[in-house]
């Protein structure tokens, strides 16, 4: 039983969401347990149970078209940019790592992917330069053809530089495909495709955005 699963039990009935001040006043942490008026549920617990439902909340109709649009770019031949920041830099680069080796090695047909965020003097020349709003959409300028396919990940489906890039793509006839979180920002309605993580917690979006790429590139590894 999650932490909020045990709530209604041990709040004397109250409704709602705990606040900060009436989770003090039910709950203690001792030696990294969280002891909620008899319950005792360790914080690693607690996680892994809100990162199931997170998980558990992706759409797999959106991750099949997924699936469909990237078969079909790489068998046109058309590159997929991949772009985010902070934690989901990370994950642009891992999911453009698996699709170019993972999922391209040793096979006749393989993957163009590029990750945007990984050029750090590119990155930095046009933050220093100019501004940061406009990292990934400058690269796509260089690269981007019409039907080419942008994927842009933003927990928070606000960052300024993914919408930038997005629209960009959008106006030259690109595919479109988001990864967001909470209600989809503003990322969400923009892309063509928004596989949304409707969580409001920034690790358990994360988690979420790196489970459906991984349903997509492994389905090339696993699947074909």
């Amino acid at each position: 039983m999650s932490w909020f699963g045990t709530w209604l039990i041990y709040s004397g009935g109250q409704k709602g969401p705990p606040t900060h001040s009436m989770a003090i006043a039910n709950s203690v942490r001792v030696a990294g347990y969280m002891l909620i008026k008899g319950s005792r549920m360790t914080f690693p617990e607690q996680y892994r149970a809100e990162a199931l439902k997170a998980i558990q909340s992706i759409d797999l109709e959106k991750v099949d078209q997924a699936i469909q649009i990237l078969t079909e770019a790489r068998a046109q031949g058309r590159h997929i940019f991949v772009c985010g920041n902070g934690g989901s830099a990370t994950t642009a680069a891992h999911f453009a790592c698996d699709m170019v080796k993972g999922a391209s090695y040793q096979r006749q047909a393989r993957f163009r992917i590029t990750c945007l965020a990984e050029s750090i003097p590119t990155l930095t020349a046009y933050s220093n330069d100019v501004d940061y709003e406009c990292v990934f959409v400058e690269q796509l300028k260089n690269f981007a053809r019409p039907q080419d396919v942008v994927i842009a990940i933003s927990g928070s489906g606000n960052s300024p530089n993914v919408l930038r890039a997005v629209e960009y793509a959008n106006s030259i006839g690109c595919q479109t495909i988001a990864f967001s979180g909470r209600d989809g920002g503003k990322l969400g309605p923009l892309a063509q495709l928004n596989i949304q993580i409707s969580n409001p917690h920034m690790g358990r979006i994360e988690d979420g955005h790196m489970v459906a790429l991984h349903m997509i590139c492994y389905y090339f590894m696993d699947a074909e």
